[in-house]
């Protein structure tokens, strides 16, 4: 009896080895790549062309599954740099990239798990060699957004070769010792008044220059009616007058030619006035 209880034990041993063997044997066939990630597979130091995306895979148990993060990364920096005139600044700046999935072998192979400070290094030097071509006033005013365009299209072009993708190039703020910076502000300043007494010269310009020709039309439109008014003219306007009052219900009497060069006189009988 004792004999086959210890049978039965070792039996039931033997199964629950094999069946944890067989868990970790299986295990290490099977391979998670969590979401947000690619795997690199790399065999006995030969790494695989192709890349795995989220999801569990089967693979050899001899070959090591490295994950790369391909999620949106976010690199601060606060870089001292020139402008054109040689003067320091201080740029708070951002880069916003991340992997490219199709190329993660490739950056495994010639750079690694840690791309940071490669990126970095790009970063900087891209942002020095744009504001050396801008002048200290206009990076801190004027041109402040086409230095950020510019940082942005320049690292479009360069990161892709490294195996990454830029999402945007951010331009925070632009810090510079406190006198260049009050000058830059007094000048903006001057500037700014200086346009807006160009706008109301102009303004006064065009309101004057509309004054003239209304006064120039006003001018040759008498002209014209004076050149019109002939004494025959005026005999006829003050006959179609003297017709039109005779034509009314009122009493009246029209004298036709009088000592004022043959107008027609009128007389109102109640008031015994006479008007030309």
């Amino acid at each position: 009896m004792t004999s086959e209880r210890t049978k039965l034990a070792v039996r039931g041993i033997t199964i629950l080895i094999g069946s944890m063997t067989l868990l970790a044997s299986i295990s290490r066939l099977l391979v998670i790549v969590p979401p947000g990630n690619v795997g690199i597979v790399n065999s006995f130091g030969k790494i695989s062309d192709n890349t795995l995306d989220s999801g569990v895979y089967v693979v050899n148990p001899f070959a090591k599954v490295i994950n790369f993060s391909t999620r949106l990364k976010d690199i601060k920096e606060n870089i001292d740099t020139t402008s054109q005139e040689g003067l320091s600044l201080n740029l708070d700046v951002s880069l916003q990239y991340k992997l490219d999935p199709q190329k993660a072998a490739i950056v495994y192979k010639t750079i690694g798990t840690d791309e940071k400070q490669l990126i970095i290094s790009r970063f900087r030097s891209t942002v020095r060699a744009i504001t050396a071509n801008y002048s200290a006033s206009a990076i801190y005013s004027t041109k402040r957004q086409e230095v950020a365009q510019k940082i942005d299209e320049e690292l479009t072009k360069e990161i892709p070769s490294l195996g990454f993708i830029v999402e945007q190039a951010l331009l925070r703020n632009v810090k510079m010792p406190e006198t260049l910076q009050t000058a830059i502000q007094q000048k903006l300043k001057a500037e700014q008044e200086n346009e807006q007494m160009k706008f109301v010269l102009e303004k006064e310009r065009q309101e004057a220059e509309r004054k003239r020709i209304e006064a120039k039309g006003i001018a040759d439109s008498q002209k014209i009616i004076a050149g019109g008014l002939t004494n025959q003219v005026l005999q006829l306007r003050s006959i179609e007058a003297t017709e039109k009052i005779a034509e009314s219900n009122n009493s009246k009497i029209v004298v036709i030619g009088s000592e004022k060069g043959g107008i027609p006189i009128l007389i109102q009988p109640e008031s015994g006035v006479s008007k030309p």
